[in-house]
C-alpha cells in the first residue's frame, strides 16, 4: 500500500500564469504558506505556518528540478516526517488553459501513510479552491 498522492485539475489560465503562482514567493504565500522560495535548483527554503501539536509550523524544502513552465520538483519535510517526500508539479497547455498535475510521493511506513492521508485532504482543498481562487483573482487584476 502506498501513500502517494496525485491531484489533477484544469485551470482556464495559460501555463505561464499558473507557473508564476507556483514559483513566485509572494504568490505562493497568498495560496499556500509564507516562504522564502526561489526558483533555482539546489535552493533550500521553508514554508511557514502556525505550529500544531507534533508540527513546528515549518516545512523544509529543497528545489530539485525546474523546467519552466512545465515542471517543478522539490523535497518536502515537516513535522513527524522521518525523511523528505517529493512534490512534483507538472503543467501542460490544453485548449481550455492549463492542465495541472500535483504528485506528492515518498511516504514511508505507517506514519507516512497517516501523514499522506492528512496532507491529501489539505492538498485537495488547496489545488481546487485556494490556487484556483488566486488564479481567478489574477484574471480580474
Amino acid at each position: 500500500m502506498t501513500g502517494d498522492l496525485v491531484f489533477e485539475t484544469t485551470y482556464p489560465q495559460p501555463p505561464e500564469r499558473v507557473w508564476h503562482a507556483l514559483t513566485d514567493s509572494r504568490a505562493l504565500a497568498a495560496w499556500l504558506m509564507e516562504n522564502d522560495f526561489a526558483p533555482h535548483v539546489g535552493h533550500r527554503f521553508q514554508f511557514r505556518t502556525q505550529p500544531q501539536p507534533g508540527f513546528d509550523g515549518i516545512v523544509r524544502c529543497t528545489v530539485l528540478e525546474i523546467d519552466a513552465p512545465r515542471r517543478l520538483v522539490y523535497s518536502w519535510q515537516g513535522g513527524a516526517m522521518a525523511q523528505p517526500t517529493i512534490i512534483t508539479w507538472t503543467l501542460a497547455p490544453v485548449p481550455t488553459g492549463t492542465h495541472l498535475r500535483l504528485e506528492h510521493t515518498g511516504f514511508v511506513g505507517a506514519d507516512g501513510l497517516a501523514i499522506s492521508e492528512l496532507l491529501g485532504r489539505g492538498w485537495r482543498g488547496i489545488v481546487e479552491h485556494r490556487l484556483r481562487g488566486l488564479l481567478a483573482d489574477s484574471n480580474r487584476a
